[in-house]
């Protein structure tokens, strides 16, 4: 054990505020069948510019999370167990604000700044009610295309009227101050039915050429949908059609990522998870290319759960990493303990076919210059997060698995980095921690699962993108997060530190603290 330093809108139009973000990638647990995104029927103006600091992001490194506008990274945390105005289970997220000294607590760094906001601060829609599971899922994007980032939160548990589980999105939009409880935004599903758990997983980017700013896509248990902000409306424009999936594989969606893996200017759309087709022992990742119409299917991939993008090998193309925490077909091959697979850009959007340079790469740590040892139940590729962590100019990839034994402690958890390169992702530098690592604090105990969330960001933007990793279950599950710094040579523990909700002004009892990290 660690120490640690009214009712949604349910219409399709909904009345919100102006303010901003990025391109992002939203993770939650399992909702179900996921098919043919429809297109949204809008106007069509130039594909945007792809490159940080845009309003409307496209590539996975237009990520900011700059809800102030100052140029350094901010890092939203859901914790949805988190109890609020006495009920158990209603949720709150955090914010801490980058600087030149990096995010901190009030306490760990002078002069930090953080807030928490939950459906009891004043301002934001809603009422906590017990289970809400405010914080369930946190994305950000620029919506409004004003210039600071907006932060979009899932409450899969919401009960909408009389309708149970039916679940909502809540957005607070940024300003030159940081995220506002003023003005916010509340909305749930236009076909809302019981235990939907609309929220359960969301994102922001810019798919199409009908906006200035991100659009929104949401999972709930019948696939996604696609809100775009106009003129101070949140209004749906798109949809997923569970019937009409192009390869008829259902897939029950768990994770969102978006990037430009086909590199024509728009945020493409992947939604992965478990098909029921082979009794959910095997992950799909269904992609979708964002254009000037609209979000079109392009094609289905091996590998899913978690998810992330970033550009690995410095080509101007975007890849996709998907994770496969378990697998029949892994086990079969002697991928003990879960796999992850890298598809590479290309013209024509993540590469599947087979040959030299091409996806997909598949990983696990059984491959040769992978620390450790894949053993069952490791869940590593549970969680993924793609950024440049030593400044190199290639994004580099940290993989969580919760599940992994730290010696004879079991499912303690421990995280690793991976390395990008011009040749694509590579074992030549790797790097793996746990709670029993040198100089990383506490100490590794059953069931913490540590890595269950990873993220790498930019706090002081200095080039270097740090870990942010938590465990969820952590001190019987109040959850507490730890801070990896960077350097030209890698991750480094000396430095690292960690917190719980509690040192950032929340309840930190029993929260599950960091089971969401915006990406």
């Amino acid at each position: 054990m660690t120490s640690t330093s009214h009712t949604p809108d349910s219409t399709d139009a909904l009345r919100g505020a102006t303010r901003a973000t990025r391109s992002r990638r939203g993770a939650a647990s399992a909702v179900a069948a996921a098919s043919f995104l429809l297109l949204a029927g809008a106007g069509i103006i130039a594909a945007p510019a792809a490159q940080a600091g845009v309003p409307g992001g496209t590539r996975a490194d237009d990520r900011n999370s700059d809800f102030d506008g100052d140029g350094y990274n901010d890092v939203l945390i859901g914790a949805p167990d988190g109890t609020v105005a006495g009920k158990k289970g209603a949720g709150y997220v955090t914010v801490q604000y980058g600087a030149a000294n990096g995010m901190g607590t009030n306490a760990s760094v002078p002069g930090a700044r953080t807030a928490v906001f939950s459906q009891s601060t004043a301002g934001v829609p809603g009422t906590s009610e017990a289970y809400d599971s405010f914080g369930a899922a946190v994305a950000t994007g620029d919506l409004d295309g004003d210039g600071f980032d907006d932060a979009v939160i899932g409450a899969p548990g919401e009960d909408v009227g009389s309708t149970e589980n039916a679940g909502h999105v809540t957005v607070l939009y940024g300003s030159k101050t940081g995220l506002k409880a003023q003005r916010s935004a509340s909305f749930s599903s236009a076909h809302r039915t019981a235990g939907a758990r609309f929220g359960q997983a969301v994102t922001a980017a810019r798919f199409t050429g009908a906006t200035y700013g991100d659009e929104i896509a949401v999972l709930d248990q019948s696939g996604a949908q696609v809100y775009t902000y106009d003129q101070g409306v949140l209004r749906r424009t798109a949809g997923i059609d569970t019937t009409g999936h192009p390869a008829d594989r259902v897939i029950n969606p768990a994770y969102l990522t978006t990037g430009d893996y086909d590199k024509n200017g728009y945020a493409d759309l992947v939604i992965s998870g478990y098909t029921p087709d082979a009794d959910y022992a095997q992950g799909w990742s269904t992609v979708f290319s964002g254009g000037a119409h609209g979000l079109t299917h392009v094609r289905d991939l091996r590998g899913g759960v978690s998810s992330a993008s970033g550009d690995l090998n410095k080509d101007g193309y975007d890849d996709l990493v998907v994770g496969q925490s378990s697998s029949q077909d892994a086990e079969a091959e002697g991928m003990t303990g879960g796999l992850v697979a890298v598809y590479y850009g290309s013209p024509e959007g993540p590469a599947d076919y087979e040959g030299p340079g091409n996806g997909p790469q598949w990983w696990h740590q059984n491959t040769s210059g992978v620390p450790g040892a894949g053993e069952h139940g490791d869940a590593w590729g549970a969680d993924l997060s793609v950024a440049d962590v030593n400044g190199d100019g290639y994004a580099d990839l940290a993989v969580g698995a919760p599940g992994e034994d730290v010696g004879t402690v079991r499912d303690a958890g421990a995280v690793w980095v991976l390395r990008g390169s011009s040749a694509g992702l590579t074992t030549t530098g790797a790097q793996s921690f746990d709670q029993n690592s040198p100089d990383v604090p506490g100490t590794a105990e059953t069931d913490d699962e540590w890595g269950a969330q990873v993220r790498l960001a930019d706090t002081d933007a200095n080039g270097l993108f740090d870990l942010v990793a938590a465990a969820p279950s952590e001190n019987y599950s109040d959850g507490v997060v730890w801070v990896l710094p960077a350097s030209t040579r890698g991750l480094v523990a000396d430095g690292s530190w960690t917190y719980g909700g509690g040192a950032l002004g929340a309840s930190g009892s029993g929260a599950r603290f960091g089971a969401a990290i915006d990406e």
